[in-house]
């Protein structure tokens, strides 16, 4: 997705974007690495996986509630 060519507006909101998750996506990746830590070798698949897929589930849902949020206060002009 970095070949996606964007106004500046769209590059200003984008860049706020990635101020706001940084610390959310730092902590979710020092969780998953605690996660994968606390395992042995041998636990690594089967209910890891899905501990990790429920994490980065979480993870998708925060980044979409802050663009809505962003747009809600009016990242955006014109229609959605």
């Amino acid at each position: 997705m970095d070949d996606l060519q964007l106004t500046p507006e769209q590059e200003r909101i984008a860049a706020e974007l990635t101020t706001k998750l940084e610390t959310a996506y730092r902590d979710e990746a020092r969780r998953v690495a605690r996660l994968f830590a606390s395992k042995p070798d041998s636990q690594l698949l089967g209910k890891t996986e899905f501990e990790l897929r429920d994490r980065l589930m979480h993870l998708g849902a925060a980044t979409l509630e802050a663009a809505l949020a962003e747009r809600k206060k009016g990242g955006t002009k014109g229609p959605a």
